[in-house]
């Protein structure tokens, strides 16, 4: 009977705590005791933080904390992956980049080749066709030299000279001996030498329209030998001159715009 009586009692605490306002609004839960509501409604003054669960914050924390990488684990191989993309992008940048300078280089080099290979071309197409005029050319040049001054008027003693071999069995000697005992050149021989003349400076004046030009080492006074212009032939004793001066020409030399074709022929002094 006593322990009925105590669970009656019991009881109706309970429900007049249940029923009190400021209990209606702790919720309820199917795990709490009795012995816990009742100990919640006995102290009705305790903050009502007591009745909130706790739990620790260290993970929480560690989520927040950022990371050594620079952020946290989930954004930071997004930012990885798009660093890597930008580098390999910067990469292939530089590559294209070094490629078209490349590209560029050589196609300049190459338009500065063609145009050297085209004047080369256009300034020396005639250099076969000149070398095998050459021949012709000293062939004339020689016509003229063979000439005696005197048998065309340019010496002031052709009227003054004498030939004592009147009956040469050659014609030439002949023609040139009656041309100087009648004290004036022959004008058949002053003709001709005039022509070949003529023929020679508008041949030469031809040729150097197109680049093709004569130079004798005696001009000028003279001057020393020069291996890219001469070419020696002999070499020999020459009083009043030094060494490696030119006192002869066998041949001239040619040039084709700038170039030498044919290097002159020359004798040269040696006395040492």
């Amino acid at each position: 009977m006593f322990r009925r009586q105590l669970l009656r009692t019991s009881r109706a605490a309970s429900q007049a705590i249940q029923q009190s306002p400021r209990m209606q609004q702790i919720p309820s839960s199917p795990y709490s005791s009795l012995s816990s509501r009742s100990l919640r409604a006995s102290h009705p003054t305790a903050p009502q933080y007591f009745s909130r669960r706790w739990q620790s914050t260290e993970a929480q924390k560690a989520e927040d904390k950022p990371t050594e990488g620079g952020g946290n684990p989930a954004e930071a191989s997004p930012e990885a992956a798009l660093k890597q993309e930008i580098e390999k992008k910067n990469k292939e940048i530089i590559e294209l980049k070094d490629k078209y300078l490349r590209s560029v280089a050589d196609y300049r080099n190459l338009q500065d080749r063609t145009a050297r290979e085209t004047t080369n071309a256009r300034q020396f197409a005639i250099q076969r066709f000149a070398t095998d005029l050459l021949d012709s050319i000293d062939n004339l040049d020689r016509a003229l030299s063979s000439v005696p001054e005197a048998a065309v008027g340019k010496s002031s003693d052709s009227a003054t000279t004498t030939t004592s071999n009147t009956s040469s069995s050659d014609p030439n000697k002949a023609a040139a001996s009656e041309s100087t005992d009648a004290g004036a050149p022959n004008p058949d021989l002053l003709n001709l030498y005039n022509g070949l003349k003529m023929s020679d400076s508008i041949m030469m004046q031809t040729l150097k329209k197109h680049g093709l030009e004569r130079f004798d080492p005696l001009e000028r006074d003279g001057r020393k030998f020069d291996p890219n212009l001469d070419e020696a032939t002999f070499f020999t004793k020459v009083d009043g001159k030094n060494d490696g001066e030119v006192f002869y020409t066998q041949s001239k030399g040619y040039t084709l715009n700038g170039r030498v074709i044919r290097a002159s022929k020359v004798g040269v002094v040696k006395n040492s």
